[in-house]
């Protein structure tokens, strides 16, 4: 009788609170393949390049004239999208990376613009493209990271565009996690990390000359290699040295005299602008509860201020010409499409291109608003609150949707799974818990070694002051994340079974040990830095310590029904997380949904898997907090490879 009674209030609610909110919106208006992306603007100023489908709806590169005409279609893969492309320097190549299912073995291919001719300059089975960059000064040439020689180590490659040609360029000392090249593009500055988890800039007069350590740090400092100046006499630093927040300094090399150049007491330095042939840094954005940006370069600022005028929301540069005269603006707004406008400097005036998703306009979209949440230890988290629209924000259903990372943060900013969230009547709240970056190096390092302890007590006394400011209904809440998001969705299933209602993981680690033991070559540099923030593996002190962190150990406190979602090809939390945990609910006989995603890794790519997901997602929720959502007319969305496993009934 208790039941029946329970769920007839929640249908009641129900009926009243969707006929006041918007109309549905379908998935695939917000997850289908976006029909404009990322435009980027060709080095002579003539041509603007931008990912869009082709008719089979997978994501490519096309190329029109700057001023109109006919668009033409560069890239022609198969099934995987397209997301990361660039323009060479040599006017008439376009470079882009691609995977194969998601294995993260990029490869870098190249378009020769006027023939279509498509060629692999990496064509090596298994190996790591870390990342690409190329400069007007050798237009005929491209620095590539690959892990060639050793696949634990990214070394530097240098390729001929011209005849193709690979040839090494600087060997990785075992302890580089990133190059760096001057503006004559000759590697001159090494990131590397320290046995302890601090970390170590280096610096090379030329090729030839030995590296001589500039800043060596402990765990607890941020540093990080921006740039070199024109001269190559000074480089350009983001560094927590002598102060709480990350700031931006010019170094001279031969004297150590240093210049701040921008920092802020709220937050730390976030996107930098530098000049890319005069190497000088011109602006600088501080992601507070929206973005603010410092300006070092007057006349940039009164062209970007003029530009600004252009659309709505936040203002990005994406790509200028080799004349400095054309630039592509992106405008985010959080409730509305991305904006993209061309605009010419020499006559201050703007040319609108596309949004990304032109079907968003004119709906009813949720804006997101910064809170301020005050942590049990008295530690303040900034985060963001979406409320659905046309309802009264009280005792609300609620979704916690906390980032990925650990190391990365939410920022103000259309997000289309807030979005859906949001439309189907959920409030939505996303906190930058600590050890997110962005806050300076106390908050960051307030996260050491508590995954599962302090970093998950952000979370709960965030549901706890929604529900105590009356926006949550504490008997409908949610938890939902992906990587250390879907770690933090399985602690929550497990270290606060009756704080939520029900979770959803997406390739979210279960075992912190055999996470750390499964991660992949590349990332051996790194691993110092994970230790130091997370627990060492391999000291049998710290066993113990991490088994209570990893929600695998605490399965059998598993009272809620969980969604869980993993691509096969993960290397950065493979399978196993998944099936390990997936197996534990099993045997204690709780209830779980498993969905796998056969041609997918670490984000689910490929629009067809990504509705099908969705589908699969706002359905559970509804069923678990009374929401609303989309039929899912089909078993599986079509074109997807969703493999479905049900473990003790459906989940919800």
């Amino acid at each position: 009788m208790k039941k029946l009674l329970i769920l007839a209030t929640l249908v009641a609610w129900a009926s009243v609170a969707f006929a006041e909110l918007p109309p549905l919106i379908p998935r695939d208006v917000l997850f289908s393949a976006a029909e404009f992306l990322t435009p980027s603007v060709s080095p002579d100023g003539k041509r603007i390049a931008w990912l869009a489908p082709d008719d089979n709806h997978v994501q490519q590169i096309w190329m029109r004239p700057l001023d109109g005409g006919d668009a033409k279609q560069l890239s022609h893969e198969k099934k995987r999208p397209i997301y990361q492309y660039a323009w060479a320097d040599d006017n008439s190549t376009i470079l882009y990376q691609q995977d194969s299912d998601g294995d993260e073995n990029w490869h870098l291919y190249a378009i020769d613009v006027a023939t279509g001719n498509v060629r692999d300059l990496t064509p090596w089975q298994g190996i790591h493209l870390d990342a690409f960059r190329t400069d007007r000064k050798r237009p005929h040439e491209v620095l590539v990271g690959l892990n060639l020689r050793d696949r634990r180590f990214i070394d530097m490659h240098r390729i001929d565009l011209r005849t193709g040609a690979v040839t090494l360029d600087t060997r990785n000392p075992d302890d580089v996690v990133a190059f760096i090249a001057d503006a004559d593009l000759v590697v001159r500055g090494a990131q590397a990390t320290t046995p302890e988890g601090g970390h170590e800039i280096r610096w090379r007069a030329d090729a030839e000359s030995p590296w001589r350590v500039l800043v060596r740090t402990g765990p607890d400092e941020v540093v990080e290699l921006v740039d070199f100046s024109a001269d190559g006499k000074s480089v350009i630093i983001r560094t927590s040295i002598g102060s709480d927040k990350v700031r931006l300094v010019e170094r001279n090399l031969a004297t150590g005299a240093q210049n701040e150049l921008a920092s802020d007491d709220e937050v730390d330095v976030d996107k930098v602008v530098i000049h890319p042939t005069r190497h000088v840094v011109q602006a600088a954005a501080f992601e507070k509860a929206t973005r603010e940006w410092k300006f070092l370069d007057k006349t940039f600022e009164t062209d970007f201020e003029q530009m600004t005028k252009l659309g709505d929301g936040a203002v990005a540069l994406l790509a200028r010409d080799h004349a400095d005269r054309v630039w592509i603006a992106e405008f985010m707004s959080d409730h509305g499409p991305i904006q993209y406008y061309a605009f010419d400097r020499a006559s201050k005036k703007g040319t609108f291109i596309a949004v990304h998703r032109p079907k968003l306009k004119g709906l009813v979209l949720a804006p997101m608003k910064g809170v301020s949440i005050t942590a049990r230890d008295g530690l303040k988290l900034a985060g963001y609150l979406t409320l659905p629209q046309g309802v009264e924000a009280k005792n609300l259903p609620l979704v916690l949707f906390p980032h990925g990372g650990p190391w990365a943060r939410d920022t103000w900013a259309y997000d289309r799974d807030v979005q859906l969230l949001a439309n189907r009547g959920y409030a939505v709240l996303q906190v930058n818990f600590r050890g997110s970056t962005g806050y300076g190096k106390k908050f960051l390092h307030a996260g050491d070694r508590q995954w599962g302890r302090k970093m998950h007590d952000d979370l709960i006394d965030a549901v706890q002051w929604a529900v105590t400011t009356g926006i949550a209904d504490p008997k409908r809440v949610a938890i939902y994340g992906g990587s250390y998001g879907g770690y933090s969705a399985l602690a929550g299933a497990t270290f606060s079974p009756d704080v939520f209602r029900c979770s959803v993981d997406i390739f979210g680690i279960s075992n912190v040990t055999t996470f750390m033991k499964s991660i992949p070559p590349y990332w051996t540099a790194f691993r110092s830095i994970i230790r130091q923030r997370v627990g060492d593996h391999e000291d049998p002190k710290d066993v113990e310590f991490l088994n209570a962190s990893s929600p695998l150990y605490a399965a059998d406190k598993i009272k809620i029904p969980l969604l869980i979602a993993q691509g096969t090809n993960d290397v950065r939390v493979v399978p196993a997380e998944s099936e390990q945990i997936l197996s534990a609910i099993e045997k204690n006989k709780g209830r779980a949904t498993y969905v796998v995603y056969s041609d997918e890794g670490h984000g689910f790519l490929r629009p067809e898997n990504n509705l099908d997901f969705t589908a699969r997602a706002e359905s559970f929720l509804a069923g678990c907090l009374s929401g609303r959502a989309e039929p899912m007319h089909q078993a599986v969305y079509p074109g997807s490879t969703a493999a479905v496993k049900e473990v003790g009934g459906k989940a919800q």
